[in-house]
């Protein structure tokens, strides 16, 4: 079959950083969000903005509890009848938090699993974050893949197997060490960030992309960044700086993209 631009994955980054999460994902036949750390006031304005409808939406997939990223889950699911899929220790954590929902809205999505939702093949991975059991995802269509990867502290060596040379990541660029250093925060909450179990800092993220980049990379969305501890433009220089050291082709093989607390990116199509 001839692959046509409408027949591939169309992805919008609703949303990233510390204030709240989501993403949309869609094909000719199905359409997604994963995470929804808004309101569902807020995250229909967001869907608005592309010109799409939380009425046309099949499902949410969940990556892990925190607020950020399951505000609005419940919400929707129940206003527009949707599907949830999470893993069974991140519905026992969220379930509380969601409110009633019906049992056939309920769906358990294993760890390092794979299923379909309509024709879109999802992979499943563990990351290391403080929440109960958190996964990420890649989407995959027409053997185009899609690498979700924030709310970790490290990058290890499987997960770098598992999603090495996607054709578009958004990664997580969570925080400048500088600015995190010398803010506000209690010392507790800095060394939750900067632990195994936290972030990624901008410089952390960029030594894990250069290693995880191929040939087909051609997107990459820098996500998750703190608003207290980052600015969009340090973390793309700080990142663009590495890669370019790296030697990885960045600005010329493939292209960094930030991303907004508030605001969708265009929909790009793989």
């Amino acid at each position: 079959m001839i692959q046509t631009e409408a027949s591939g994955l169309r992805i919008s980054v609703l949303a990233s950083g510390s204030t709240g999460n989501v993403t949309y994902i869609e094909t000719d036949q199905t359409k997604l969000l994963v995470d929804c750390g808004f309101s569902g006031k807020k995250a229909i304005e967001m869907l608005n903005k592309i010109d799409r409808r939380p009425e046309e939406l099949d499902a949410i997939l969940v990556t892990h509890e925190h607020t950020d990223h399951i505000k609005g889950v419940g919400i929707l699911a129940r206003k527009f009848d949707l599907d949830i899929y999470a893993n069974e220790k991140t519905w026992q954590a969220m379930e509380l938090k969601l409110g009633k929902l019906k049992v056939d809205q309920k769906h358990h999505f294993g760890k390092e699993k794979t299923l379909s939702i309509g024709d879109i093949d999802i992979s499943s991975f563990g990351v290391s974050h403080d929440a109960v059991d958190p996964q990420f995802y890649t989407f995959q269509k027409n053997n185009k893949r899609f690498v979700m990867l924030t709310d970790t502290g490290y990058v290890s060596d499987r997960m770098r197997g598992l999603v090495k040379d996607a054709d578009a990541y958004l990664f997580e660029s969570n925080h400048d060490l500088s600015m995190l250093r010398m803010g506000r925060y209690p010392w507790s909450l800095k060394q939750r960030i900067i632990g195994d179990k936290g972030h990624l800092s901008n410089e952390d993220g960029a030594l894990a992309l250069a290693e995880i980049i191929g040939d087909n990379t051609k997107r990459i969305y820098l996500g998750h960044l703190s608003k207290e501890n980052n600015i969009k433009e340090i973390a793309h220089q700080t990142v663009e700086d590495i890669l370019l050291r790296k030697d990885t082709g960045v600005n010329e093989q493939f292209q960094l993209y930030d991303t907004d607390p508030s605001e969708p990116c265009p929909l790009f199509i793989l």
